[in-house]
């Protein structure tokens, strides 16, 4: 066999990228934790945001700059396993469960220090249970569903909205929350929307490989 047609090494940039991110996961996680939380019983549309007490802005920046940091390893690591051909089973297994691992941990997170509504979490972390259902069963079944614009569109929006509610507090002229929370709830539909989507193409694609069989 020729080197071009050799299999990836497991130990390569985009794997190494990959891991780097899950150990940039519990990082963030601890600097949110830090954090003093918000007053319970509020709306969770604040026009005003109290000063921040404490060192909650230091934490708020640091676990922002982690956070995007993470996320933009996420694109890379995708980029460059595509390009070079470093496509291997551990980042298949790896690189979606890192994704989660970051994205589902922050949120949760953030709704204990009363930043993000709990009701906005459920809807995404419900629907990345489903969807990955739904993968596991489509696998078993020989169909690969492609990943859509929509997908990849809330998935931005995700990581826009998250960095901002880390962020949280007025710096400038700018409420980073307010901004965060907008933008998460358009998440939020995003998020059902492609649901919906992928849920449809699923049942499509399993339904037309039945009737193939009989």
């Amino acid at each position: 066999m020729s080197e071009a047609q050799s299999p990836p090494r497991l130990v390569n940039i985009a794997n190494i990228l990959t891991m780097f991110r899950i150990v940039l996961v519990p990082v963030v996680l601890v600097l949110i934790l830090l954090l003093e939380p918000e007053p319970g019983g509020q709306s969770w549309i604040r026009w005003e945001i109290e000063p921040p007490p404490g060192h909650n802005l230091l934490w708020s920046i640091l676990a922002c700059i982690l956070f995007v940091i993470a996320s933009l390893t996420d694109i890379l690591d995708g980029y460059l396993a595509r390009k070079y051909n470093l496509i291997t089973n551990f980042g298949k297994l790896l690189d979606p469960l890192a994704d989660k691992l970051l994205v589902v941990g922050a949120m949760v997170m953030l709704v204990e220090k009363n930043r993000l509504p709990g009701w906005m979490a459920v809807v995404i972390i419900a629907r990345e249970l489903a969807i990955t259902s739904l993968r596991s069963v489509a696998g078993a079944e020989g169909v690969v569903i492609a990943a859509s614009p929509l997908g990849k569109w809330k998935t931005i929006f995700q990581i826009f909205s998250i960095s901002a509610i880390i962020l949280y507090y007025h710096i400038g002229w700018v409420n980073f929350y307010i901004m965060g929370i907008t933008v998460f709830l358009l998440a939020v539909v995003l998020t059902v929307w492609s649901g919906v989507d992928y849920s449809y193409h699923f049942w499509s694609l399993i339904m037309g490989k039945k009737a193939e069989k009989q």
